[in-house]
């Protein structure tokens, strides 16, 4: 049923994984200058639809051979217990984003960074707030990844039940589930107004893709993908899109486009994970697969590792990297910085997030050894 042999690691996700959590930082530490070099301004998707799918992928891979030899229950527990994982990473992501609200409000002397960061309700009444922020109903910007991941994950063994019954089941209740969101509207609320900002009744469908990708599907799409009709459909779909986005910075080149053409595409809603979007995802697969096949010798060279070991620690390295993305917003609004500074900002902080990756790939790497000379008991009583 699996696409991927046991005890193999499929490196291709962690590169791109890897990938995403860069494109991320980038897009929330400079969003107004340092985003001109990630793809959300080159077309309809961006790193969520990347990181997402991968997260689906790999929890299928990681938790469903779990499920399957070891029972329901077994796997359930190992998934639930990954889904408390993430969410308590939120939580220490949310007081450390806090924290540096604070901080930075207080140097400054300006509340303008707490409305900026949508904290607004926090700091005028914490308890309520804080309970909002439990319940995940209550995030600052930034923070809409790892709420939906939780809730996803938490779907996660009824996915794989499903699975175990008829491989295509999950994906076509998904299909479903996502018609039935846009057919009535269903979504979750947000503290204190408004909805999530990433809707989990719709992407869930790009998360359930993944997840049957990675039980089989990926092998039933291969002999389509590989044709070269859909290659360069995908290109011609990935030209259409970045003309639309260009209209979006230079409004004059609206007049090429028809009218129809307007009201047929637009509004293209990233909450509700708009098809225009899922499509261009999958355009964008297609083509990075081409040129990015299984078994890519480039996937061994030293100047891919630093993205391929971020993609291993893609939890941590998320949550390191909201953080650190704040630091360098205030930053470059606080000192008014040029393209030179935006752009020593975006190394640097990709630069200490390839240090962490490479930290905790030490720290793994030693416990292995230690269990080697000494026994895996030495290791878990250290």
């Amino acid at each position: 049923m699996f696409s991927i042999p046991a005890g193999h690691r499929e490196l291709r996700l962690d590169l791109f994984r890897g990938l995403a959590l860069w494109l991320i930082f980038i897009d929330h530490v400079s969003p107004d200058v340092l985003a001109w070099l990630t793809i959300r301004n080159y077309g309809f998707s961006d790193a969520a639809e990347i990181f997402i799918f991968i997260s689906g992928f790999t929890a299928a891979l990681v938790y469903g051979r779990t499920m399957f030899e070891g029972g329901f229950v077994i796997g359930s527990a190992r998934i639930l217990r990954r889904a408390w994982q993430i969410y308590c990473a939120h939580i220490l992501l949310f007081c450390v984003l806090i924290a540096e609200v604070a901080l930075v409000t207080r140097l400054t002397g300006t509340p303008f960074y707490m409305k900026e960061m949508e904290v607004t309700e926090f700091f005028g009444n914490p308890g309520p707030a804080m309970i909002q922020t439990l319940l995940l109903r209550f995030r600052p910007l930034n923070m809409d990844i790892l709420p939906l991941y939780v809730v996803l994950m938490l779907a996660l063994p009824l996915v794989l039940l499903l699975a175990k019954w008829w491989t295509a089941l999950p994906l076509i209740l998904s299909v479903a589930l996502y018609a039935l969101t846009l057919r009535y509207d269903l979504h979750l609320s947000a503290y204190p107004a408004g909805f999530w900002s990433f809707n989990p009744f719709a992407w869930q469908l790009l998360f359930v893709f993944g997840a049957w990708c990675a039980l089989g599907g990926s092998k039933r799409l291969s002999p389509l993908m590989n044709l070269r009709a859909v290659f360069w459909a995908a290109i011609g779909y990935l030209l259409a899109c970045f003309f639309v986005t260009l209209t979006w910075h230079f409004p004059q080149l609206e007049q090429f486009m028809p009218s129809w053409l307007f009201r047929f595409i637009y509004p293209i809603d990233k909450t509700d994970l708009d098809i225009l979007r899922f499509v261009h995802f999958l355009a964008l697969a297609i083509v990075a697969l081409r040129f990015v096949p299984n078994g890519w010798r480039g996937l061994e060279s030293p100047w891919v590792q630093p993205l391929i070991l971020c993609g291993q620690y893609s939890l941590q390295i998320f949550s390191l990297g909201v953080a650190l993305s704040f630091t360098g917003y205030a930053l470059l609004m606080e000192t008014s910085a040029g393209l030179a500074v935006h752009v020593a900002v975006g190394v640097i902080g990709i630069l200490i997030t390839c240090g962490v990756a490479l930290l905790f790939t030490w720290y793994q790497r030693a416990l292995g050894a230690a269990a080697r000379r000494h026994g895996p008991a030495a290791v878990h009583s250290a």
